[in-house]
C-alpha cells in the first residue's frame, strides 16, 4: 500500500515539474515569435550600431536602409494610428544619422526618424516619428533615442528648435516629451486623417533658451 502511495506521489511530482516546464517554454517561444515580426535577417548587421547597456539590457542604435526598412514599416504599423506612404520611407532611407533604429538584445523595438526644417524661420530639427513598442517603453528606449536627436542637435549649433506633433489625447507622448522640456505651442486643426481626434498639438522645444539634455 505504502509503496503505491510512493509510486503515485512520485508521478505527480514529475507531471507537476513536467507542466512547468512546458508553460516556462512555451512563454518563451510565443515571446521569440512576437520578437521576430519585427526582425529579419538584418537585423542583427546593421551599420554602425551604437550600444548603450542599461543594467542587463544591450539597448544599441542601428542604421535604417533599404534591406531593412520593412522593419520599420512594420514598427509604425504596430505603435502609430496613421499610415505612413512610400514617400516617407524613400526619405527615411536617405537620411542617415537623423533616423535610427532602437535594438534591444539584438531585436527592433523603435525607431526614430527626424528631418532638418524650420519653426519660426528659424533651423530646426523635426521629429516626424519616435515610437517604442509597448512591451518595451519601460527600459528606456524612448529616451535613448530622444537623446539621440539632441546630440545631433549639439553638433550644429544652427539648430534653434527640435519640434513635432502629437495627437491631442496622446497623453502618454505629451507627458514623455514635456519631461524634457517640450511646451504646447498651438493645435493644427485636421491634421490627422482618417483618424479621431484629428487635432495635434505643436510640441517645440527651444534649444536656445536654456542648456539641454
Amino acid at each position: 500500500m505504502f509503496s503505491k502511495f510512493i509510486h503515485f506521489a512520485f508521478l505527480f511530482a514529475f507531471q507537476f515539474f513536467l507542466l512547468i516546464f512546458l508553460f516556462q517554454m512555451a512563454t518563451e517561444i510565443a515571446q521569440r515569435v512576437d520578437d521576430l515580426t519585427l526582425s529579419d535577417s538584418g537585423a542583427s548587421t546593421s551599420n554602425q550600431k551604437r550600444k548603450n547597456v542599461a543594467g542587463r539590457y544591450d539597448i544599441q542604435l542601428g542604421d535604417i536602409t533599404h534591406h531593412n526598412v520593412l522593419q520599420l514599416r512594420r514598427l509604425n504599423q504596430a505603435v502609430f494610428p496613421v499610415t505612413y506612404n512610400d514617400k516617407f520611407y524613400t526619405e527615411v532611407i536617405s537620411a542617415g544619422e537623423l533616423a535610427k533604429y532602437a535594438y534591444f538584445n539584438d531585436v527592433v523595438v523603435g525607431a526614430v526618424c527626424c528631418r532638418a526644417d524650420a519653426y519660426n524661420g528659424k533651423k530646426a530639427m523635426y521629429i516626424m516619428t519616435l515610437g517604442t513598442l509597448a512591451p518595451y517603453r519601460q527600459f528606456g528606449v524612448g529616451d535613448m533615442l530622444l537623446k539621440h536627436v539632441f546630440a545631433l542637435c549639439r553638433k550644429d549649433p544652427a539648430y534653434e528648435y527640435i519640434f513635432l506633433h502629437v495627437q491631442v489625447n496622446n497623453e502618454t507622448a505629451l507627458h514623455f516629451y514635456k519631461r524634457y522640456g517640450f511646451t504646447e505651442q498651438g493645435v493644427v486643426e485636421k491634421y490627422y486623417k482618417r483618424i479621431e481626434p484629428d487635432d495635434a498639438y505643436i510640441l517645440v522645444k527651444n534649444l536656445k533658451e536654456k542648456q539641454f539634455l
